[in-house]
């Protein structure tokens, strides 16, 4: 049985994660016998910890998601998303151009709602933990494909 992870209430990510991985503690069942590398036999009580498993983690910044989107929302004509998230230039040209009319306040609130407009040194919006995220899903050469089979 392993732990929940503790979440760092300042980043909403697990705390100690370091190469986005962070680890909790595990419990293994009572009277569970293992061998170690060396070949030593040990006899689990149910009280120490056996293993820590590895959960993912993100790479967070201070750059909230909340406040993004209630800047693209109420102050996008002006550009205030884009400095908020590392964008000078663009956020000079929105500001110049009354957000390219309004057209480019709200394509840039949607891409900010769908979280592929981030922040500009590549982290990771700060979102609660157990609050709605997205995860991109990208197909590559190596990825598995099962044939769909029709019955």
């Amino acid at each position: 049985m392993c732990d929940e992870p503790k979440i760092d209430n300042s980043t909403q990510e697990p705390m100690n994660c370091t190469n986005h991985t962070a680890y909790v503690q595990c419990l293994p069942a009572p009277n569970i016998t293992c061998k170690d590398h060396l070949g030593i036999e040990k006899v689990f009580t149910g009280h120490e910890v056996g293993f820590y498993k590895p959960i993912e983690c993100r790479n967070v910044n201070g750059y909230s998601y909340k406040v993004a989107v209630a800047l693209s929302l109420f102050l996008g004509w002006l550009g205030a998303d884009r400095f908020y998230l590392g964008y000078p230039a663009l956020g000079l040209l929105k500001f110049c151009t009354v957000g390219f009319c309004g057209i480019g306040s709200l394509i840039d609130f949607i891409l900010i709602s769908m979280q592929i407009v981030g922040p500009s040194d590549g982290s990771s919006y700060i979102i609660d933990y157990y609050g709605a995220r997205l995860t991109r899903l990208t197909i590559t050469n190596a990825t598995f494909r099962k044939m769909q089979t029709y019955p």
